[in-house]
């Protein structure tokens, strides 16, 4: 049983807190349902009350002595962000390619020279259990440190069934070991691997006769993930890899048209995917059957701008009825960041986001991208009490002052672990 915690004088407490369910599209994104001097009372890593300061405090008046008090006077309180997208189980690095890119070559010409996810899939194959979790839990720790209570972690640099189950057995470890929340995807679909070029449909059904059913059996994947491009998995073979995953109780996910417009977004709604990823080059058709089936549009700033690319269209997503959330995509060769708030800044910088679309896609529709919307992302009495405390008193000033890690603490099911 965890202390009770009393946070009070919160210049603004953002609770996004609605009576509507399900990930919010159009105004219902701008909707953050503020309280100014706010107040949260956390127990049993739950928060049990929510309201004024002077409300919480008629509320608890016996037993404010016996609780640990934090006096929030001029900052800001959200709910803990949650990244639905990361590749941050993994081995090794991948800085060289960070200045081919520099000189010249593109994501595709590094990845077809054997770089790029191949070159990671060496480096996790080689690298064992042991080193990919230290690895591992040190990008937990900078994640917590941005403010990130939940993550949503991806394998895919394994390439074969071996190292694909290595990766989501060190990501079930951390979810014991480390605070992060982890909701792992299944992604054997990231690249067909170099000994099986020309023979892709082979790889195909590796995926769909042997890795799925092993994944699904030891229930280690919530969701089933394929990167449907040109060069990699095409929308046939993406499709049967993701209809296949849905017979096994695998929600489908998409990494869908990144670097060419290849028919990912209209897959993602054919198929009843919970999301679809990147869509930096989606088509207007694409964007229809997304709003139409209500998938929604994980977006990700920080790897169109390492990568130096046009972002995604986000503010025509959001004005077309496009559920909207945005994501690190941590991982070691377009995104290697950690950093939400960064993301937050660039989501209204390039994607032309307002700030509090910014802060809702960072929590409560990135929740319901990773289906952990009933216990995180917003801040309601029966929640999780994943919380963040921030050097700053208003959320404008959090997407405002750009490139700043304004995190003071952070709670994570009601106990700090930042701060």
């Amino acid at each position: 049983m965890s202390k009770a915690v009393w946070i009070k004088h919160a210049s603004q407490l953002v609770t996004l807190a609605s009576e509507h369910r399900g990930p919010r599209t159009k105004e219902a994104m701008s909707e953050l349902s503020i309280i100014e001097d706010g107040s949260i009372w956390l127990e049993n890593e739950i928060i049990q009350a929510i309201g004024t300061t002077d409300e919480l405090q008629l509320k608890y008046a016996d037993r404010i002595d016996s609780a640990e008090i934090i006096d929030a006077s001029g900052k800001l309180v959200t709910p803990g962000l949650v990244d639905p997208h990361t590749h941050v189980v993994y081995g090794g690095s991948r800085e060289r390619e960070f200045e081919l890119r520099l000189e010249g070559a593109t994501y595709m010409d590094i990845m077809n020279a054997g770089g790029g996810i191949h070159a990671t899939s060496r480096m996790t194959r080689e690298a064992t259990e042991e080193e990919i979790f230290v690895q591992t839990e040190k990008r937990l720790d900078s994640f917590l440190a941005h403010g990130v209570t939940s993550i949503e972690g991806k394998s895919g640099y394994g390439l074969n069934l071996e190292t694909e189950i290595k990766q989501l057995r060190v990501m079930r470890r951390l979810q014991q070991e480390h605070p992060i929340d982890i909701v792992p995807t299944f992604m054997g679909a990231h690249a067909v691997p170099s000994d099986f070029k020309g023979k892709e449909d082979q790889y195909v059904d590796l995926v769909v006769n042997e890795m799925l059913p092993r994944v699904a059996h030891d229930k280690l994947a919530k969701f089933n993930d394929v990167f449907c491009e040109v060069g990699v998995f095409t929308p046939e073979q993406s499709k049967r890899i993701l209809e296949a995953g849905k017979t096994l109780g695998l929600t489908p996910k998409i990494h869908a048209d990144e670097i060419e417009s290849y028919g990912g977004a209209e897959l993602a709604a054919e198929v009843g995917a919970i999301s679809a990823e990147h869509l930096l080059k989606v088509s207007d058709m694409g964007i229809a059957a997304m709003a139409k089936k209500g998938v929604i549009a994980c977006l990700l700033p920080a790897t169109a701008l390492y990568l130096r690319e046009t972002a995604a269209r986000g503010r025509e997503m959001i004005d077309a009825g496009v559920p909207v959330a945005i994501s690190t995509d941590c991982n070691p060769g377009s995104s290697p960041t950690t950093s939400m708030p960064l993301v937050m800044n660039l989501a209204c910088i390039s994607m032309r986001l307002t700030p509090a679309e910014s802060l809702c896609a960072a929590t409560y529709n990135a929740a319901c991208a990773i289906e952990i919307e009933d216990k995180v992302g917003s801040l309601e009495v029966g929640k999780q009490a994943d919380i963040v405390l921030w050097n700053v008193s208003n959320y404008q000033q959090l997407q405002y002052l750009f490139g700043v890690n304004h995190v003071n603490s952070v709670w994570k099911k009601g106990v700090k672990v930042v701060g």
